[in-house]
Formats: structure tokens, sequence, C-alpha cells
């Protein structure tokens, strides 16, 4: 087996950015280290369907900025804004520092890596063909505009005695380029006959020096 490596954290500072935004040292790093992964866990966990992709967190004295992805906003802010006064609320009493919630709106799920791995798991829990699953999402993902898709799926396939694995992949991968655009996600499919695992790389084009990365809709709530 060769080494692998994080497609993102292997671009970071070239074409990817940090997803925590900070500066500590000592104790305190890693105390706000520990409290971004809690922050990341609750707003998963109360929001499971909202379709939420990355989580971004900026740090000032005595506030946490959260950025949410999600392909579904209007799930996160809810009628009137009651859904996200509701996580903010619950995310300052845990902090204990005044919190600000920003919503970005996904465009494209279809491109967003984490969003196309967290498709597939869902049909395979439903017991469609894996074979099937990956060929759809590779599918609309290049319809959508990607220029290239690949996809791995590992375990008990179909039920099968011996866990395996499978790979589908259509149009080109650069993963040695630094300057590509690389997004990769993983997912889990929780199945009857144990846990199969996803991952999934999309190449959206190169990022040439100047070039902006963060193409994002904001929806921003105060």
């Amino acid at each position: 087996m060769g080494r692998k490596v994080h497609p993102i954290g292997f671009r970071l500072g070239i074409v990817k950015d940090h997803k925590s935004r900070w500066f500590a040292i000592g104790r305190k790093y890693t105390d706000q280290l520990a409290e971004d992964r809690v922050i990341r866990k609750t707003v998963q966990a109360d929001l499971p369907k909202a379709g939420i992709s990355n989580i971004e967190i900026e740090r000032q004295p005595n506030q946490v900025h959260v950025i949410i992805d999600t392909a579904r906003p209007g799930v996160i802010i809810g009628r009137k804004g009651a859904s996200v006064n509701v996580l903010r609320s619950k995310l300052q009493d845990m902090t204990q520092k005044k919190v600000k919630i920003d919503v970005r709106e996904i465009t494209k799920p279809e491109l967003d890596a984490y969003l196309v791995a967290e498709s597939v798991a869902e049909q395979l829990e439903r017991r469609i063909s894996w074979k099937r699953a990956m060929k759809q999402s590779i599918q609309k993902t290049m319809k959508a505009g990607g220029k290239g898709v690949m996809i791995t799926v590992a375990g008990r396939l179909g039920g099968s005695d011996m866990g395996r694995v499978d790979t589908v992949r259509d149009g080109q991968i650069p993963r040695h380029t630094l300057r590509a655009d690389i997004d990769y996600g993983m997912a889990e499919a929780n199945t009857t006959f144990g846990v199969i695992g996803i991952k999934v790389w999309i190449y959206l084009g190169e990022i040439l020096p100047g070039e902006e990365y963060h193409a994002h809709l904001s929806v921003e709530t105060q």
C-alpha cells in the first residue's frame, strides 16, 4: 500500500484555505481546537438533513464566527430565523462567547464531493445497487460542469461475505497537481451487512495564481 495524502491538506496554502482561521499559543490553542471540533459536531448533529458540506470558524476576542456551507439554507435559517437563533443560543451557552452565524448556499450540490458522497450513502442504505448509485452520481456531476470525478466504495458490497473495493471514474483527476482544484469528501453507509465507506474526488479545473477559488453565494444572518 502506498502512503495516502489528503487531497485538501495537500493543497493548503496553495489553492485551498484552512477551515479554522485564528491564532493562539499553548494551552489556549488546544482548548480552541477542541472547541472547534465540538462546534462542528453540534451543528452537524442538530441539522442532519440540512445538506451541510463545510463549516468554517473564525475567531475574534470573545466572539466566534461560524460560516456554514449548505445546499438547503432554508432548513438552517428556519421560519423568520427561528432555527438559526436556537442554534446560536446553544453555541453561545456551550462556548460562553458571542456567536455569529453566516449561512452560504451551495448552488450546485452535484459539484460538492461531501454531498455527492452522502447521496451515494443514502442510496446504498435504501438498498440500491452500488454500481447504479455510483454511475448516476458521476453522470450528474459531469453534467453539472465537473471536469472529472472518481468514486470509491469499500465494504461488503451487495452483501458479499468478503469486503472489497470498487472504483468508478470519468474525466481526469490530476491528484498530484497542486494547482488542480480537487474537492474531496467521505461518507459512510450503514447497511444491514455492515458499514460501507464512500470516497469522492471531484476535479473542478485549474486555479492559476491570483485567481479566486471561493465561488459561494452568501446568505448572511445576524
